[in-house]
């Protein structure tokens, strides 16, 4: 394990960037095992705006490519994709440079690979079996704005501990998105159960990561198939995440469906800004396949609450996980939703703190860490059920 683990994920979150909205992003890839230090660490001084991220990102891709380093090249590419947002035609472009060297990276490797048929288009799958005797099957996604691709190094972490793990983008994201138009859709228990469908499972465990861990509660929620939970960097409630006046005006804002035409124009123009609210309004119009309606696209944030997620119908075992100081999602969410799990089998809940560099949003500067706490979780009961 420890020597998969150096080999994949570098430990330390760095100051690569001045701005967390850069630098977050850069540790990220650098701490999936994706990005070199030696690539990133005086990148800061370049970007100063997200096209400069853009200009700087495409720069490095098409020296690792020239390098034939094409895994750092790939995910030049994907960073490149993930601050451009002005010009969705572009993103897919950069979608296809990123799938194109992610593959020429494992050429040599045997990546099983599927699409399930869903609502008209396909969900992507990446299969990783397990590397000893199975112990069970996990099936793992992202949230807001993974591709499957993304895990792959953490599937293979997971496998080499004996799970099968089987890794799919849902509508609103990646392939599932990009090429088969499939929107982003809260009710996240239909693509789980198509993947449960598919593979003929009866009993599996479903690892959310980001606003997946939302997702896969709300999964849960609804397919008793899924018989262990894992939710890491979630809100149980989005707009909560906001502070009580900033929320209360939201909330007016979006009742005023007369108004919606005008909202919609000054949202638009919001949009264009190039800045972290320009970003996350385009996103959301990129996911929900609502170009031009800021404010239908918006409303993505009331509908993942506490209501929707339905925490009282999960009975399973669940495990929480958050970062002490996560910059995306309040530490205070993760009692809450503790509090709502009133029906859980069992619930076990875990916040990493600075002093393990963990503190961060999905654990970025010690993935290792925390993957090694969800494997010891899920072995403690998965063996309990197999000495049952």
């Amino acid at each position: 394990m420890d020597t998969i683990a150096e080999q994949f994920f570098p430990k330390g979150f760095h100051h690569f960037h001045p701005k967390q909205v850069y630098n977050y992003q850069l540790n990220r890839w650098y701490s999936l095992g994706y990005f070199r230090y030696e690539d990133i660490s005086n990148l800061g001084s370049r970007i100063n705006s997200f096209r400069d991220w853009t200009d700087v990102m495409l720069e490095c891709a098409e020296t690792a490519v020239s390098e034939e380093r094409y895994l750092n090249a790939a995910f030049f590419y994907r960073a490149a994709e993930f601050y451009c947002f002005d010009d969705f035609s572009e993103k897919e472009r950069l979608y296809d440079n990123f799938i194109e060297y992610f593959n020429a990276a494992y050429s040599n490797e045997i990546i099983q690979r599927s699409e399930i048929p869903y609502e008209g288009g396909f969900l992507p799958i990446i299969r990783v079996p397990a590397r000893k005797q199975k112990r069970g099957c996990i099936i793992l996604h992202g949230g807001f704005d993974s591709f499957v691709e993304e895990w792959f190094l953490i599937m293979k972490y997971l496998a080499a501990e004996g799970y099968d793990v089987i890794g799919f983008e849902g509508p609103g994201q990646g392939a599932a998105l990009i090429k088969h138009k499939l929107a982003f859709d809260i009710r996240w228990e239909k693509p789980v159960k198509a993947v449960l469908d598919y593979f003929d499972l009866n009993d599996a465990a479903l690892f959310g990561i980001s606003m997946g861990g939302w997702l896969c509660l709300r999964a849960a929620a609804f397919e008793p198939r899924i018989q262990r939970v894992v939710a890491n960097g979630h809100a149980i409630d989005y707009l909560k995440c906001i502070p009580f006046i900033a929320r209360g005006i939201h909330r007016w804002i979006m009742s005023q469906e007369s108004l919606y035409g005008w909202l919609n124009e000054v949202g638009m123009k919001k949009a264009a800004v190039e800045n972290s609210q320009g970003w996350l309004t385009n996103q959301l119009m990129h996911i929900t396949r609502k170009p031009g309606r800021p404010m239908d696209a918006t409303r993505v944030w009331l509908d993942m609450n506490e209501e929707n997620m339905h925490p009282e119908k999960i009975f399973q075992q669940v495990l929480l996980i958050s970062g002490e100081h996560d910059h995306f999602v309040p530490a205070r969410m993760h009692k809450l939703q503790i509090k709502s799990l009133i029906h859980a089998e069992s619930v076990t809940n875990r916040i990493f703190l600075k002093s393990e560099q963990a503190h961060n949003h999905c654990q970025i500067g010690n993935i290792q860490l925390m993957l090694d706490f969800v494997l010891d979780w899920l072995k403690h009961r998965d063996e309990a059920i197999i000495a049952s």
